[in-house]
């Protein structure tokens, strides 16, 4: 028997509660937006920053705090790259939008061999242009799509070919100290986010600068959890939750833990 119309909405309202319930979850855990913040929304045309967008225009309208939301996105210039998509998607909302026009791409192009992944450079230019924009019309916050399992990837990747225990923080402040991002689809999977994006049916744009080339070691830790959670249900969430957890004195980081001037009769952490 096939899904009634009714079902499928009654569906989406569902998955997108759940979704909502963890992002509003996850600013309050974080304190991610405060009461007359400028709230820039980096918007990809993505499955994570549609949803993104999504949830914090509804969390908007109810949140007991004032904020302002403006959706924010960098035309790199790929060839092909449609251009009316988002605007027209963002006036169908009626969201203040603006778009960064700024050719990253014959950069990437001209700077990396032709064997090398762009995905690098392509990343850090895109955040140099959003940070700079954020700064200079004067928000104080900057929301990225990053969800759940962006993070536990992250963490694997520095882990793994970087020989470092570090994920990616749901609130941080840049290293410049001029900007503080939020991540607060933090708490949110992205096998509901992708569900939700496709009930919603968002214009979906996919990043064709370098031909679809796969960022191949996150790929491959991708691959690595999507099978250790077919074999252990749930493994990718106690991960997450470790991440949370974390006891310095149990490790091995001399700068986070005094090792040295422990004695006998004192307490570890």
């Amino acid at each position: 028997m096939s899904a009634t119309a009714e079902d499928i909405s009654n569906s989406v309202r569902r998955q997108g509660k759940r979704l909502r319930n963890q992002t509003g979850r996850a600013i309050q855990d974080f304190n991610m937006i405060e009461d007359g913040d400028r709230v820039m929304v980096c918007l990809s045309g993505g499955k994570d920053s549609y949803t993104l967008l999504d949830m914090l225009l509804q969390l908007q309208r109810v949140a007991p705090v004032r904020f302002e939301l403006r959706a924010v996105n960098l035309d790199q210039k790929q060839p092909g790259f449609p251009e009316h998509v988002l605007p027209d998607y963002l006036e169908s909302l009626g969201v203040d939008y603006h778009v960064i026009e700024q050719d990253t791409y014959s950069v990437v192009k001209r700077v990396v061999p032709e064997n090398k992944s762009f995905c690098g450079l392509c990343s850090r230019m895109r955040r140099g242009a959003l940070y700079e924009y954020a700064h200079r019309e004067g928000f104080n916050k900057i929301a990225l799509g990053h969800h759940r399992d962006d993070i536990v990837e992250t963490l694997f990747l520095n882990l793994f070919n970087g020989g470092r225990l570090k994920a990616m923080p749901p609130k941080l402040k840049s290293d410049d100290g001029r900007n503080v991002v939020i991540r607060p689809l933090a708490y949110c999977r992205e096998e509901e986010i992708a569900r939700y994006a496709r009930a919603c049916e968002y214009p979906i744009i996919p990043c064709n600068l370098c031909g679809s080339q796969d960022n191949l070691q996150r790929q491959a830790i991708k691959a690595m959890l999507a099978e250790w959670e077919k074999t252990a249900p749930g493994r990718i969430d106690s991960i997450f939750t470790a991440i949370q957890n974390v006891s310095p004195s149990q490790l091995a980081d001399r700068a986070l833990f005094d090792f040295a001037s422990l004695r006998v009769g004192e307490s570890s952490q």
